[in-house]
């Protein structure tokens, strides 16, 4: 075997080779990412007797390599903690902070939208993957991982986890919750019915085989190249893998505690199955579950407001040695609606937020900034568009289903769509009026996808609808079934991430002038999901996200190849190998082999093959795009400080946990 990568790979958005993640001498990343510069080298702690000036209000102790919160060194002299030194790794993470080194204390104030909204904590304001983006997006570095290292062939990934970490309850950190992560969630067919098609082999569909090499190595084994795979770990996919402390989860699994245990603890629970309480014990709603998160669930929905604490068992310092977090915790406010949350974000009560701030807020945002203590941020929102309209392709109504198939009923409501009144009306003329594809600061982009069957043009509209088969109309001059029976279409929506509700309306005005009938159905977030999931939506709306990075979950790109939202049957024919749910159309079903080959392709075929990807999506255009390249707009508090001018805001890279949320601090002076 030749060299391998033991570091953390670079990537840069226009450089081609960067774009793979086999090469010669190793493996590099391989993504859809901006530009910009290697990360910062992480720097040594200060070595013991050397510990560095304790942070603001901090006592000072001698005998310690490292610092801790006030809050933390108090219970260590109490005796009801153990010292700061041996709470951390060997070798803890180093985060290099974004402006200083922080301040000790303080509460970080959001407001979240229903009783689901704080999970975030479990993923964008936590985000402890193995490996993690960085802030521009730029590259995937070590994190939970001290290092990793991939095969010249890349079908096998060691990580070297860091010895010493530990969860938030003190126990050991190790190769021992992978393995039970593997062999007993994902392998057992009761918690895991359909294995997760991001650890399957890109070409056989097998199961990653996952193997301990010692109390800190794992290996990651597949039979075929997965180039991917290291980018899948820094994304969404691979939140779970940090997350199942086994020490803490067998006590409810039956084949550690026995199968007659658990179902007692199940009924007693008011649980029909056992895997009904596992999966409420793991839940982030699970206060007594241990974590390696920041900050540690500690009132959860239903009880308001929900709160975070800090984790003193947390592996990350600063440059100085300082223990992270800076923040003793987060509340979330809960308010029902997002005007609301905006109206509490104009009026200087948020310390910092991105999540849920609305456009057409943005001039009052800058009017209050002065009086409300705030200054606005922007940063670069990976949205294709932020108001994506979503046919449902597995929709039981026979004759909708076939409608939604017929490329020249979707060409058909994109020139019926007037996108550059939506873009003045609703986003404040912000962003551009463009198609569903790719972010316009991706390697795969092209101009063209983004003007593809957008021209607002009524008449083309009517021929393609006629073309259809929508030849019939009523008395009112609106198109109906065949026989006359009158056809609506019923977009639904829940306004969480847009204008959503000005743009359904407008869309709805617009179509009707093509003779569609189109009924705007406002619903709560969860009862959409719920909806999804039982396929009976018939038009949709979503952000189209995913747009930076897209290779890692190419969600909006082909319907059901990563995403359950517009496709559930074609999903489950996907994950299981064509096992289960239904067989997709030729076009979509070679959609997902070029998927397949990409993921393991070499260097010299993956920018191909990914066009010819891209391309396709965009010929069939099976999502219908409006607006984007826009914005992310955030409020930031004046005294809430090392929060980053520039990021790439995106699910896939969890943001703001790609900007390090653990060295955010409260000026105190």
């Amino acid at each position: 075997m030749t060299e391998q990568l033991r570091t953390s790979p670079q990537l840069s958005r226009r450089k081609f080779l960067h774009l793979s993640v086999l090469t010669t001498t190793g493996v590099v990343v391989a993504a859809c990412a901006g530009g910009g510069g290697a990360p910062a080298a992480e720097q040594a702690v200060p070595a013991v007797g050397e510990a560095a000036a304790p942070a603001a209000g901090e006592a000072a102790t001698a005998a310690s390599k490292y610092n801790e919160a006030p809050m933390l060194a108090e219970m260590v002299q109490a005796g009801t903690l153990p010292p700061v030194d041996e709470r951390l790794p060997g070798d803890p993470k180093v985060i290099d902070v974004v402006e200083e080194i922080g301040e000790y204390g303080g509460t970080w104030y959001r407001v979240a939208v229903g009783a689901g909204d704080p999970g975030i904590i479990n993923s964008r304001l936590s985000y402890e993957n193995l490996v993690r983006w960085s802030p521009d997006g730029a590259s995937v570095v070590p994190h939970v991982a001290e290092s990793y290292e991939i095969s010249d062939d890349a079908t096998t990934f060691t990580i070297h986890l860091r010895e010493g970490m530990k969860w938030s309850d003190g126990e050991p950190f190790t190769a021992d919750d992978f393995v039970f992560f593997y062999e007993d969630v994902l392998l057992n067919e009761e918690l895991t019915p359909s294995f997760p098609k991001w650890m399957r082999d890109p070409v056989t569909n097998n199961p990653v085989t996952l193997a301990k090499v010692d109390d800190y190595t794992v290996t990651f084994t597949f039979e075929n190249p997965y180039g991917l795979f290291i980018q899948v770990l820094a994304g969404p996919s691979a939140l779970s893998l940090t997350d199942y402390p086994a020490h803490y989860l067998k006590q409810f699994h039956p084949k550690y505690a026995g199968q007659e245990a658990v179902d007692k603890l199940a009924a007693d629970a008011g649980f029909e199955q056992w895997f009904q309480l596992f999966g409420n014990r793991r839940s982030w709603q699970n206060p007594e579950q241990p974590h390696i998160w920041p900050w540690l669930p500690k009132v959860v929905p239903p009880d308001v407001p929900v709160t975070a604490v800090r984790n003193p068992y947390y592996y990350k310092v600063d440059s100085e040695g300082n223990q992270l977090p800076y923040l003793d915790g987060i509340n979330f406010d809960m308010v029902e609606r997002i005007d609301l949350l905006n109206l509490k974000a104009v009026a200087g009560e948020i310390d910092m937020q991105f999540r849920h701030i609305s456009w057409e807020n943005f001039p009052l945002y800058f009017e209050n900034a002065e009086a409300g203590d705030y200054r606005v941020m922007q940063w670069k929102l990976a949205e294709g568009s932020n108001y994506l309209l979503m046919p449902n392709y597995n929709i039981a109504d026979e004759f909708l289903n076939q409608l939604f198939h017929k490329k020249e009923f979707r060409m058909a409501l994109s020139h019926g769509i007037d996108r550059n009144t939506i873009k003045e009306l609703a986003y404040s003329g912000l962003g551009d009026a463009r198609q569903a594809t790719t972010h316009p600061d991706c390697a795969y982009f092209k101009e063209e996808w983004a003007q593809r069957y957008t021209e607002y043009d009524p008449d083309q509209a009517n021929e393609l609808l006629d073309s259809a088969g929508l030849t019939e109309k009523d008395s009112e001059g609106f198109r109906t079934r065949p026989g006359g029976e009158q056809l609506t279409l019923t977009i639904e929506y829940a306004p969480v991430f847009g204008p959503w509700r000005d743009v359904t309306q407008l869309i709805s005005d617009q179509l009707a002038e093509v003779g569609l009938r189109v009924i705007p159905k406002e619903e709560d977030r969860s009862l959409l999901e719920q909806r999804w999931n039982a396929s009976e939506q018939e038009l949709s709306v979503w952000t189209m996200d995913r747009t930076f990075t897209p290779l890692i979950e190419p969600n909006w790109f082909v319907p059901g190849i990563t995403s359950n939202t517009s496709a559930v049957a074609y999903n489950q024919w996907q994950n299981s190998g064509g096992e289960q749910g239904t067989e997709p159309p030729a076009e979509i079903k070679d959609a997902y082999a070029l998927y397949d080959q990409i993921k393991g392709a070499s260097p010299d075929k993956l920018p191909e093959l990914a066009m010819q990807f891209f391309e396709g999506s965009s010929e069939n255009l099976w999502y219908i795009g409006t607006v984007g390249d826009l914005p992310h707009v955030g409020v930031v508090k004046n005294n809430f400080r090392n929060v980053p001018e520039a990021a790439i805001s995106d699910w896939l890279q969890l943001t703001p946990g790609n900007t390090a949320p653990e060295q955010y601090f409260k000026r105190q002076s």
